[in-house]
């Protein structure tokens, strides 16, 4: 049977071959994962429709429009009767030189496969061609002599230098270079920089980011929440927590909810443009950006408003597994009206969160640190995060994202009403 690349969504024609999960002429089970795809939007993973032997008809890194057939199975008699993929032997592989040691090895006649090197990274040093073609190292005069010279400063070997004279040092100096050589970067010239394509999910962050900036009047409002009563209530009610409803109680939970609360108070912040209208949203799909290998994405907690602690929790956790296991559908990232981004995990102190178009507002949530803080008169240490919320300023008002912010540092400030409701 063929396997070809499935369609994942209307605005999607071609994905890249990411990964092959198994090699060429393996056996495989049906159901089992035999490739990742990249797409603009999601990495996935196709699995086997049948038991047989894979033969790979597209390689890694190729782009290839959906529906293309990548692979083949060859199911029952026929996988049994196929005969193994013949593998070239691959070419034994050189080992590494320096410039000077290649040059000796073409003036002596010697063959570097044949040389064991003892430098550093299995490298060909000029003593180990020396020792191969005479079994000694002699005294070198001339040009052997400044062969070793030169090998000894790449491959880090001691050849001390000589102490400078007196004499020369000072014309040295007055012409502007040193007595001695600085040290050489331990990487090969020719492998000090490297280049690789984007991958089809990169670019779409790429594309997304600029237009983000270039396209809305994007601007940032800071507050700061003191994250005390929050943490009170997951010490308190953490165990219980996760007994009664199996996942931790995190503080995206309390987010979420706050920023709901928030929304329904401030509406502007809640919706988008499209042309010369205001698109408002009466619904609240809220966006949770995380962190993958491939790349941020921001699946989608759909009708947050109606959704318990637990259940939001257990959605968080449900995209955190998807995305590890490469099982994220492009419906799960699709339809958000506002984003919650928590720079917090990766250690940020504060930093500027992008909008995620079409949506207005996206808010950063960051570190929680403790810091002096003046209550009732008196400076205290608290347990403090500072909030970011960057707004389109062509549809919010300065003051509507001050409040819209403010309100989310009270509701998280003072807790009870939403987890009591929640």
């Amino acid at each position: 049977m063929e396997i070809k690349v499935p369609s994942v969504g209307e605005s999607v024609y071609e994905a890249l071959v990411g990964k092959w999960l198994k090699k060429n002429g393996e056996a495989v089970r049906k159901d089992e994962p035999v490739c990742e795809i990249e797409t603009d939007k999601i990495t996935m993973e196709i699995d086997a429709g049948a038991d047989g032997v894979l033969t790979i008809m597209v390689p890694e890194g190729a782009t290839v429009k959906i529906g293309s057939v990548i692979g083949i199975i060859a199911e029952g008699a026929a996988a049994a009767e196929a005969p193994p993929p013949s593998r070239p032997e691959a070419p034994k592989e050189a080992p590494p030189l320096s410039p000077a040691a290649r040059k000796l090895a073409q003036e002596k006649g010697i063959s570097p496969e044949t040389v064991k090197g003892t430098g550093r990274g299995g490298r060909v040093t000029v003593d180990d061609l020396f020792a191969a073609g005479t079994g000694d190292r002699g005294p070198g005069t001339g040009k052997t002599e400044e062969l070793l010279k030169v090998a000894a400063v790449e491959s880090g070997e001691a050849l001390a230098p000589a102490p400078p004279s007196s004499e020369g040092k000072g014309e040295a100096i007055a012409q502007g270079f040193s007595p001695t050589p600085g040290p050489r970067s331990p990487v090969p010239e020719g492998e000090r920089v490297t280049r690789s394509p984007m991958t089809p999910i990169r670019k779409r962050i790429a594309e997304r980011l600029l237009a983000a900036r270039q396209q809305t009047a994007m601007l940032t409002t800071f507050n700061e929440a003191d994250l005390g009563r929050v943490m009170e209530l997951r010490k308190k009610y953490k165990e219980h927590f996760q007994k009664k409803h199996g996942v931790s109680l995190g503080f995206m939970s309390f987010f979420v909810k706050a920023c709901v609360e928030a929304l329904k108070e401030y509406p502007a912040v809640n919706g988008s443009i499209e042309g010369d209208d205001i698109v408002s949203h009466h619904y609240y799909h809220v966006g949770i950006a995380i962190g993958a290998e491939k790349g941020l994405v921001v699946p989608v907690l759909r009708d947050a408003d109606r959704l318990s602690f637990a259940e939001i929790e257990t959605a968080i956790a449900g995209f955190a597994d998807k995305i590890k296991a490469n099982r994220l559908e492009l419906s799960d990232l699709q339809g958000g009206t506002f984003t919650i981004s928590n720079g917090g995990v990766y250690g940020s102190l504060l930093s500027t969160p992008i909008l995620n178009p079409p949506q207005s507002g996206v808010l950063g949530m960051h570190a929680v640190q403790e810091r002096p803080v003046v209550r009732d008169g008196q400076i205290v240490a608290r347990p403090m995060m500072y909030l970011a919320l960057s707004y389109d300023h062509r549809i919010i008002d300065g003051r509507e994202a001050v409040g819209f912010l403010k309100k989310v540092k009270e509701y998280v400030e003072e807790p009870e009403e939403l987890f009591l409701e929640g």
